[in-house]
């Protein structure tokens, strides 16, 4: 076990969720040279994961979609000669390029076809688990031991020197409560509605002593400019604006944040930090706050047989809508004053 392969998931949450099988790698296996495979979108999240020596990317829909491409990197894994591959991607094809990789040990849940491909197949639990769970089984079920289990990320010291600035500039100070909001998301249903948080951020931009920041890719820029429309004092509206690394370090310098069940959610939980999440289409069960940050979760039951539902093909999203801007509000200032 001097040499070990991980091959990671796809997605910014979901690598999130898998923090603490590094921690426990390097603990079980201290002399040990820890490498992750996942594709380039998730690299700056792996390189703030202590504990990862070599991170290799693999983009099965870009790079590496043609043969000759998916050829080379088995050449590249065969040459480095891991000693072992866990393998969270369910897929086939990643449980494919250990075994023609040569790597002795490959360990992974038996899904797909892909039992012939496993030395060791693990069984998938019996009842859902929370994702995070799920990961950590897999490595539990071939004898790794875990003292932690809750999720983390480091913060780069250039990413926060620059947060540190931006806010200065912004007239945010360190006496501030900082309150990031959001509002973006992978699918639309998981979003609180931009009517929702525009009564809210109405409502807190009257609240002295908050400042707000409104955070998300560039597509939710757009967005953010809608749901800051008239406050009473302006929001920092950075949407676009900032790498992962960044991202991660004002999440670190956030007091509090407000998001629906997403990949920043994930993030500032895993750093501490206080979170409010609104969660509506998605299971808190499986995909809830995994890290040592206090979270407050924010869900309705609507009587809908569907919810938690994941069905992209919902016409009206009642799920997101029930929970309304008062009662988030509430939460906010509850937390903010400590009661």
């Amino acid at each position: 076990m001097q040499k070990i392969l991980v091959i990671n998931v796809n997605w910014l949450g979901d690598v999130i969720f898998s923090s603490p099988i590094f921690k426990a790698l390097r603990e079980n296996y201290p002399k040990a040279e820890i490498t992750c495979l996942a594709p380039i979108r998730v690299k700056e999240i792996l390189e703030s994961i202590p504990f990862i020596d070599e991170i290799i990317t693999f983009d099965e829909r870009g790079t590496h979609r043609t043969l000759l491409s998916k050829f080379n990197m088995i050449r590249t894994l065969s040459k480095k000669k891991y000693d072992i591959a866990f393998i969270l991607h369910k897929s086939f094809t990643r449980a494919l390029l250990a075994y023609l990789s040569g790597i002795p040990v490959r360990v992974g849940y038996a899904t797909k076809n892909r039992r012939r491909l496993l030395t060791h197949p693990i069984p998938e639990p019996a009842e859902p688990v929370h994702r995070s769970d799920y990961y950590i089984n897999m490595f539990e079920s071939f004898g790794v031991k875990f003292r932690d289990k809750k999720t983390f990320l480091s913060v780069s010291v250039e990413a926060k020197d620059k947060i540190d600035d931006l806010l200065s500039k912004n007239g945010i100070r360190r006496e501030d409560y900082l309150l990031v909001v959001n509002p973006g998301g992978n699918w639309a249903l998981k979003r609180w509605p931009a009517d929702n948080f525009n009564k809210l951020l109405k409502k807190v931009s009257f609240y002295e002593g908050i400042k707000i920041v409104i955070s998300g890719a560039p597509k939710d820029k757009l967005l953010a400019e809608n749901i800051s429309k008239g406050m009473n004092k302006k929001a920092l509206i950075i949407a676009g604006e900032m790498s992962i690394k960044e991202l991660i370090a004002l999440m670190k310098r956030a007091d509090l944040v407000l998001s629906a069940d997403s990949g920043p959610l994930h993030l500032a939980n895993a750093l501490g930090t206080k979170t409010i999440a609104i969660f509506g289409p998605t299971n808190k069960n499986i995909t809830g706050p995994k890290g040592s940050g206090e979270a407050t979760i924010l869900c309705k039951d609507i009587g809908c047989n569907r919810t938690p539902c994941y069905f992209l093909e919902c016409a009206n999203n009642l799920c997101m809508q029930a929970v309304n801007a008062d009662e988030v509000y509430r939460e906010i200032v509850r937390i903010r004053v400590g009661k």
